[in-house]
């Protein structure tokens, strides 16, 4: 086994031989194993239901539906914004101690028993609106786990090949973890999921007697998630090996004060602290897209949880295939005019929703029940998770390109706070703009400029990346 002294970056094992081969596959493992959180959780089932039962409460209470809707998004927004300033906070002083001391393993044991005490948690919001907050609060400590268990394991993605080989290891990475949401998707749709009658999409009742009167069938979703993350991250478990680190001597203190001076050198280092800056804004734009997209359908569209779960179903397809073949891409022409390419589609994506509604398409009047808006919105779901997986692969590449050898936590710990600094704001200006507006579909609008800020600050991005020091 080498160390990281040899060269740089360099893995545990040769990426070609038998052991860097399982080593890279069981890192992948942890894609499958947390992906779940992501497409079921944040975006297709949980998500959508949990509007829906705060909508109904709040309907309850005498406030008209549009008002409903509006308040129903924005306590979403505003478990969302929590969430992400708590991740922003912490995410960097975890990482620089993890780096001290010289182990991610600890780490990423820690956050997943978060992740899974969270998702299970999610079992018990009431169709009635009981447990309403609480299902708040779990779905954040799972999704703080979700969040920290992938700033460990992403700061592993150095050591498993050389600068050329990790681009491929990232999209399919993603790719593989978008197949395992698909999977996830379908098993949900296919045998828990209440449709309207009580059954699931294919007719039946749903699996092991859960009763649909009391949504148990979308309920479930929550120890699924658990259940899928601790059998899946078994070959993670057997087969990922961290490459030797020697401990540095100082504990948080040390930690805090190396944390401090990178903070200080970050305007002498125009590359990284453009790529930082840049991708805070449009990663920041996809994460909305990605956490509204499902509240969306079901507030503007009122799709039903079955055919949001289908549209997840076409979306993460197609995340899965396009990470893959942007795997195979970013090994040949680098990540940056990739990130680029995809910020421009999922801008325009979102210019073309926010013009959809069920009468018109952008002042082009449709008839009384056309399914053109349907139609159009399964595409953009398509497009908008093609573009996203490739997105989130390149940049992590890119990333990898601008960590030192030696810091590689403390440098997803910054990837992970300029996605997160302003997590909130993404959120926080929909909640903004549907609170003021009055409309679902507008609230969608501070997407498209976040997305033109990010990519404004890309022009000062060396391509190639630069070691941080």
């Amino acid at each position: 086994m080498k160390t990281l002294a040899a060269r740089k970056p360099v893995p545990p094992f040769e990426a070609t031989s038998p052991e860097g081969k399982r080593c890279i596959r069981g890192w992948w493992a942890f894609d499958w194993a947390s992906q779940p959180y992501f497409t079921l959780g944040l975006t297709f089932v949980f998500g959508p239901y949990f509007v829906g039962v705060a909508s109904d409460a709040y309907l309850a209470q005498g406030l008209g539906e549009t008002a409903t809707d509006a308040q129903a998004q924005s306590l979403w927004s505003l478990g969302q914004t929590i969430t992400g300033i708590i991740i922003a906070v912490l995410a960097p002083i975890l990482g620089a101690m993890a780096d001290n001391a010289g182990k991610r393993m600890p780490w990423i044991i820690l956050f997943s028993m978060f992740y899974i005490l969270g998702a299970a948690g999610l079992w018990f919001l009431m169709p009635d609106g009981s447990f309403l907050t609480g299902a708040l609060i779990c779905f954040g400590i799972g999704l703080i786990g979700a969040e920290f268990t992938t700033i460990f394991t992403n700061s592993l993605l150095p050591d498993l090949g050389t600068r050329d080989q990790i681009g491929e290891i990232s999209g399919s990475g993603f790719a593989i973890g978008y197949a395992g949401g698909v999977l996830a998707l379908f098993i949900m749709l296919l045998l828990f999921v209440e449709q309207d009658g009580g059954a699931t999409l294919i007719g039946l009742a749903p699996a092991f007697g859960l009763d649909p009167n009391q949504m148990e069938g979308t309920r479930v979703v929550g120890p699924f998630i658990a259940l899928w993350f601790i059998v899946f991250m078994i070959p993670f478990a057997l087969y990922v090996r961290e490459a030797p680190r020697t401990p540095k001597p100082g504990g948080v203190a040390k930690a805090l004060r190396d944390l401090v001076a990178l903070l200080k050198s970050l305007p002498g280092q125009t590359s990284l602290t453009a790529y930082l800056g840049g991708s805070m804004f449009y990663r920041d734009a996809l994460n909305a897209l990605y956490g509204f997209g499902g509240t969306y359908a079901a507030l503007v569209l009122d799709w039903s949880i079955v055919q949001i779960g289908i549209f997840g179903i076409i979306a993460a397809i197609t995340s899965a295939i396009a990470t893959w073949i942007g795997g195979k891409w970013d090994k040949r022409v680098g990540p940056k005019p990739i990130v680029i390419r995809m910020i421009l589609v999922l801008a325009g994506v979102c210019l073309f929703v926010l013009g959809m509604t069920r009468e018109a398409i952008w002042f082009l009047p449709l008839t009384a029940g056309s399914g053109i808006p349907d139609i159009a919105f399964f595409i953009c779901g398509a497009i908008i998770g093609g573009a996203g997986g490739v997105l989130q692969a390149s940049s992590r590449t890119l990333m990898c390109l601008h960590a030192a050898p030696d810091k590689p936590t403390e440098a997803f710990g910054l990837y992970a706070l300029s996605g997160k600094a302003t997590a909130f704001l993404g959120p926080a200006l929909i909640l903004l703009t549907t609170s003021l507006l009055g409309d679902v579909r507008l609230g969608m609008l501070p997407l498209i400029g976040l997305f033109v800020i990010g990519l404004i600050l890309l022009r000062w991005v060396d391509p190639k990346g630069v070691q941080a020091t």
